[in-house]
């Protein structure tokens, strides 16, 4: 078994070509073996490989994001041969995760790969398009409409903000992108489908009054801090703002006067724990919406011998769309 294993708190990751199977068995409540085809590359991840407090037990293998074919499995939900999406649900944090050729995993959480995706294309998606779709279904389960007005995307460059530019725009959603590498990606936010720029500083620089002019229907937010609390104060009476993510930290510096005097709403769009019927469902809208071609287009794969090196580089924003591991190589 192949693997990139963390020994313990603080010690160097390390890529182990003949790592021991029995490493896999003392996952607690796992009762499905895999072996594992694809992985992807998120942020999270980087921040496991050097160190910065997402690892919470050792040893472990690193990666949130899995898609597997099924070996065994102790009960009857899935049988020898099943191709299964694993995202979050603790692998990669609390349990061994995708960054190995086999894996030991809970039931609970697997979905089943869908008939129109490829396992490559699964794992592009990831745990960046699956979080990016829940946080879309935040915004229309709570009734927000192409026609209410401007949609927000924070973080636009990342995997997360990227598939979000796309999925709202397919929906018909005219989509401002937030981001500090504007120049350099101008071209590749709007093919994703953004029709607007612009800086990020405008929104994380420093905190502004707590309600300024109102400028969003709705938005995403995947960098938390300054930056959240800006796009609060500009959403629009009974909008709704679903973060993910904390990029920039995760303190909040606003005051209650959005969400009392404009009615704001803030949801949370959390992919490590979504119950299955949910997973179930964002996965199917992914399989059904996401324009295949142009997650081709915004997606570039590793080998896993380049997993360790590739976390200062995710960590300090020079990557943008998808990253595929290709846990072969």
């Amino acid at each position: 078994m192949r693997a990139v294993i963390i020994e313990s708190k603080g010690a160097q990751p390390r890529l182990v070509e003949d790592a021991d199977p029995a490493l896999l068995e003392a996952t607690e409540g796992a009762t499905v073996e895999l072996d594992v085809l694809t992985s992807s590359y998120n942020y999270k991840d980087g921040m496991a490989v050097a160190g910065k407090g997402i690892a919470r037990s050792f040893p472990l293998i690193p990666g949130i994001d899995l898609i597997g074919r099924v070996t065994a499995s102790s009960g009857d939900a899935w049988d020898a041969g099943d191709l299964v999406i694993l995202n979050g649900d603790g692998i990669g944090e609390s349990r061994h995760g995708g960054f190995a050729t086999r894996a030991r995993v809970r039931p609970d959480a697997l979905v089943r790969l869908p008939a129109t995706l490829s396992p490559e294309r699964a794992a592009a998606i990831g745990t960046a398009g699956f979080t990016a779709m829940l946080a879309v279904l935040r915004l229309e389960d709570a009734g927000l409409a192409p026609d209410d007005g401007d949609v927000l995307v924070t973080g636009a460059s990342g995997g997360a903000g990227s598939i979000a530019i796309a999925l709202l725009a397919a929906r018909g959603y005219r989509v401002v992108a937030s981001t500090g590498r504007g120049t350099e990606n101008e071209e590749y936010l709007r093919q994703l489908g953004a029709a607007e720029l612009m800086d990020r500083d405008e929104l994380g620089a420093e905190p502004g009054k707590p309600l300024q002019s109102q400028r969003w229907a709705g938005a995403i937010d995947g960098v938390g801090s300054t930056t959240l609390a800006n796009v609060l104060a500009q959403t629009r009476w009974g909008g709704t703002v679903a973060a993910f993510g904390l990029a920039q930290g995760p303190d909040l510096p606003t005051t209650v006067l959005p969400f009392i005097l404009r009615q704001v709403t803030l949801a949370g769009a959390n992919s490590v724990d979504a119950p299955l019927p949910l997973r179930q469902r964002a996965w199917d809208a992914l399989a059904d919406e996401l324009d295949l071609d142009l997650l081709d287009w915004m997606t570039s794969t590793i080998g896993l011998s380049e997993v360790i090196d590739y976390a200062p580089r995710i960590l300090g924003g020079k990557v943008r769309g998808r990253t595929v591991v290709d846990v072969a190589l």
